[in-house]
């Protein structure tokens, strides 16, 4: 699988961990390169399930998920993950030095490579700090580092990939507002020029989102951008922007 792709696409795709206990059904979903999908919806819906799909941490039960036309079962499991970085909520951290965890991401990468990597993330900052700076061991599962720090880790690891699809969950519930400013900042350098997949949580994300899918009971209800959605009258996103996102926007 080469560098670049044009389009991913879901198609009637079904998902069930117990059988026969569904937990996507024909999931019908296209995105272009260099889009980002928004994916909202009530926890426990089947948004986690619908990205980890892609990189085949799971398999469907049904349907097909293609990239550029070729179904991902048809691509060696080493390209396809080559093709796509991961930042999720509890990134993997091993015990090690910084730099080993962010080379995680591509064990060729070059010293400027990874002080680029380690810019863009905004760790330059806080690896300024350290006496050992990038050769500073992190403890097990990165017990030295805080929660944003570890984010950052895991952001600098994916600009080390270089990946042309990125699958995000912007879960920063656990890091106070300074925190998260700093890993957002870090995740918007990231998603430049990128295909993402992003489970949303800000305001933001949803907004600026090329397309948003609504996923409610493991199904794909709704499909637009924000005021395509919003003009739905009693639509689920609707409901769920009165309900969840509104007060992000009184408290920015």
């Amino acid at each position: 699988m080469g560098r670049e792709h044009t389009n991913i696409e879901y198609r009637d795709v079904c998902f069930e961990y117990v059988k026969n206990v569904p937990v996507l059904k024909n999931i019908n979903l296209r995105i272009k390169q260099g889009e980002t999908v928004a994916l909202v919806g009530n926890s426990g819906g089947g948004k986690t399930t619908i990205v980890n799909l892609l990189p085949r941490f799971y398999d469907i039960k049904s349907g097909s998920i293609t990239i550029d036309g070729i179904d991902i079962r048809d691509y060696t499991l080493h390209s396809l993950r080559q093709n796509i970085a991961v930042v999720f909520q509890d990134n993997f951290l091993f015990s090690g030095t910084i730099r080993d965890n962010i080379l995680l991401g591509n064990e060729n990468a070059t010293d400027d490579q990874i002080n680029q990597a380690v810019k863009m993330a905004y760790l330059d900052e806080f690896i300024a700090t350290l006496k050992d700076g990038l050769n500073t061991q992190i403890g097990e599962r990165g017990i030295l580092l805080s929660g944003g720090q570890k984010q950052r880790v895991a952001i600098a690891r994916a600009f080390l990939k270089d990946a042309p699809i990125i699958i995000l969950d912007e879960a920063t519930s656990a890091l106070d507002n300074k925190a998260e400013a700093i890993v957002q900042k870090a995740i918007d350098n990231l998603m430049q020029d990128k295909t993402v997949f992003v489970i949303a949580h800000r305001l933001s994300t949803v907004k600026n989102a090329d397309k948003i899918a609504v996923i409610n009971g493991g199904e794909l209800v709704e499909l637009g951008t924000h005021e395509d959605l919003m003009s739905i009258e009693n639509g689920h996103y609707k409901t769920l922007y009165e309900m969840q996102f509104k007060k992000q926007e009184t408290n920015a």
